[in-house]
């Protein structure tokens, strides 16, 4: 209802689709929470289990297509949901980067259409080498995502992250006394510098040469929220098996579990649930989903 109210109105030019906008996000966000990885499985059991709310789904080749061209859509989405939430107006963001591996093999590699946009990266937490991209999220504390996006892993994380603010600079700006809390991937005197100049403050851990930051021994804490971030779109949200081959294919499938998390997030606020980002609820509906498919 929320997505239908704010996007439904959408005009189209010509003969309007036989599946809305709305309709097509919502069906989108239900794939990441019900945890289907594989679009025939999920169109299959779209048309058998919600063929009552949803009377018309495209094939799969029209279901990509038009999810593929929706990706300013589902952005828009995250937006008014996180919007719509309290947590919008946190002092507190979170940063960290993930990546989203593309490929392994070196003819995947030689073959892929992300050719030119993914790189070769290093994943600190696997200790390996990764071929594709770094999604860089910028949350609250609770988990509402606030700004994203996906660059090539060689990229400097500071720079990419201050391309970012550069986007939307009035979203660091209209927030007083902002503290962005980070690794030390992001240690740098020009990028505190930058947070400074937009009106905020870096707080990460030091380095051994260092002396103690003020305000470090929080960090411990809120290490793990991030890490739970990350967490839950890869472990619940099945970040790393999205299935796209184009970096658009790509981009909208990373931003569909974004999207995702963000609903879960909002629905929880708005329902007074007693942990607001936790997926719970929605993985047992997804569970006994499918073991009665499978039955």
């Amino acid at each position: 209802m929320k997505i239908d109210d704010e996007i439904g109105g959408t005009r189209w030019l010509g003969r309007p689709p036989q599946l809305t906008d709305s309709e097509l996000v919502t069906l989108a966000v239900a794939q990441a929470l019900l945890g289907f990885t594989s679009e025939s499985r999920w169109l299959r059991f779209v048309d058998s289990r919600l063929g009552a709310m949803f009377p018309y789904v495209p094939r799969q080749p029209g279901w990509n297509k038009r999810l593929r061209a929706a990706l300013p859509l589902v952005k828009k989405a995250i937006r008014l949901l996180a919007v719509d939430a309290d947590f919008w107006f946190d002092k507190h963001w979170i940063i960290d980067s993930t990546p989203v591996e593309c490929g392994r093999s070196r003819p995947t590699v030689k073959r892929s259409d992300m050719a030119g946009w993914a790189g070769y990266g290093y994943c600190a937490s696997h200790s390996r080498f990764f071929w594709g991209l770094r999604l860089f999220l910028v949350c609250t504390p609770a988990g509402m995502p606030i700004l994203w996006g996906l660059a090539n892993p060689k990229q400097d994380e500071r720079e990419v992250l201050s391309a970012m603010l550069d986007r939307e600079p009035h979203l660091a700006t209209d927030r007083p006394n902002l503290l962005v809390i980070a690794d030390k991937g992001f240690a740098s005197k020009e990028f505190e510098a930058d947070l400074a100049f937009r009106g905020a403050e870096l707080l990460r851990p030091s380095f051994k040469r260092e002396k103690k930051r003020q305000g470090e021994s929080f960090l411990k804490s809120v290490r793990q929220l991030i890490e739970s971030v990350n967490d839950t779109l890869k472990g619940q949200l099945d970040l790393e098996q999205y299935g796209g081959r184009t970096f658009e294919g790509v981009a909208v499938r990373v931003a569909q579990r974004i999207l995702a998390r963000a609903a879960a997030i909002w629905h929880n606020h708005k329902t007074g649930q007693p942990v607001i980002g936790s997926l719970i609820a929605y993985d047992h509906w997804s569970h006994r989903n499918d073991s009665s498919s499978v039955s």
